[in-house]
């Protein structure tokens, strides 16, 4: 697998980790945003590779994980429905609501189905029309796209039968709670490549000139990744603080216009609630007015649900940088992947699945800090 083995070879990452410690003088706190980069991280243990001077901060950049839980009561209402073929991605299924999770409803009768696109739903809609089919549109900007299309799509069909629930959050809001928040510790970020593809990077500069920050947008593999914070570092050590592209090989300055304009036409910006760390403004995407028939929340009146955390989750904390799973007394204990307390033990970009994974034997309780013993160089050969 040419295209994947290049960006792991054990020698690059060796030599980009070099170049990390030649290159830094002083501390410095970069948090990746995404959560396709947290696994990366703790499964190929890069940050034991780095200077202690170095720290990784992990930050929101999973989308399931950030569903707040009235979301998914909603989602569990509109699926419990009789009339209703609920459709997701396999993602969500088992994302813990307030009373139970979708993958018991499909258990205790309710049509449950995972689909791989939402234009499958939108197929399904054609192939039941006696049925009311919804599709659960979750995801940063990078699912947005398709969503929108599949909205498109059921209005020129004419269907009244298809409507979708929309949770899309966005990335640079996020990257602006972050650092406008008093507690605030990062000091350059490395965002996430997928979403770049479809978005480009102008909406980063601002916020790069604004608070001081520089911004790289990388890829998934540890080359990516050891590249993308030895950019972040000689920014920081040289004062700069512009918006840089590691992902060269997907990423361009614009994004995909095509793409950004589907997004456009359907969506509009919202506030948005996020799991465990409350409400940011102008952070989601809601369908515009044009497009409100096909509003699930409408269409099933649940727009008024509201449900509390877990108080005993500490997501809120670890999607922020706070805390790691580690400083978490339920983690592994009365959270696991099969009885999880909360998103990020259950997604494939979960923070604290991934500590569980890679991660669940070791003690650590420095919060931000993960072991600088000798690197183990697991997964790379």
């Amino acid at each position: 697998m040419r295209y994947l083995d290049e960006y792991r070879r054990p020698e690059h990452v060796r030599q980009l980790a070099a170049a990390v410690r030649a290159a830094t003088t002083r501390p410095w706190c970069i948090m990746e945003i995404c959560g396709g980069q947290t696994h990366t991280i703790v499964r190929f243990g890069l940050d034991e590779l780095l200077p202690r001077e170095i720290t990784l901060i992990h930050g929101p950049g999973c989308p399931v994980c950030v569903t707040p839980v009235e979301m998914l009561d909603k989602a569990v209402a509109v699926a419990e429905r009789p009339e209703v073929i609920f459709c997701s991605f396999g993602d969500m299924l088992r994302v813990p609501a307030s009373t139970k999770d979708l993958l018991t409803v499909k258990s205790e009768g309710g049509d449950v189905r995972i689909v791989y696109s939402p234009m499958d739903a939108v197929a399904l809609a054609q192939k039941h029309p006696d049925r009311q089919v919804v599709f659960f549109a979750v995801g940063f900007e990078t699912t947005a796209p398709a969503n929108a299309l599949a909205v498109a799509r059921a209005a020129a069909l004419g269907l009244t039968n298809f409507s979708v629930l929309v949770s899309h959050v966005l990335v640079p809001p996020a990257i602006r709670a972050v650092l406008a928040s008093p507690s605030n510790r990062v000091q350059g970020f490395l965002a996430a490549g997928h979403v770049c593809t479809v978005m480009g990077v102008e909406e980063y500069r601002p916020l790069a000139d604004e608070f001081r920050a520089p911004i790289v947008v990388t890829g998934f593999e540890p080359v990516d990744i050891l590249q993308g914070v030895l950019m972040c570092v000689k920014q920081l050590e040289t004062g700069r603080h512009d918006v840089e592209i590691q992902y060269a090989r997907a990423v361009r300055p614009e994004g995909n216009p095509p793409a950004i304009r589907q997004i456009g036409e359907v969506f509009q910006c919202v506030p948005r609630k996020w799991r465990g760390i409350g409400e940011i403004p102008a952070s989601g995407l809601a369908l515009r007015e044009k497009y409100a028939a096909f509003d699930a929340e409408r269409r099933f009146a649940v727009e008024t649900v509201t449900a509390e955390e877990s108080p005993e989750c500490i997501a809120g904390e670890i999607l922020q940088g706070h805390k790691t799973p580690h400083d978490c007394p339920a983690f592994a204990l009365r959270c696991t992947p099969e009885k999880p307390l909360g998103a990020p033990m259950v997604s494939t970009e979960g923070a604290c699945a991934a500590y569980y994974r890679y991660r669940k034997r070791q003690a650590v309780k420095s919060p931000l800090r993960a072991p600088t013993a000798g690197w183990s160089g697991r997964g790379l050969g």
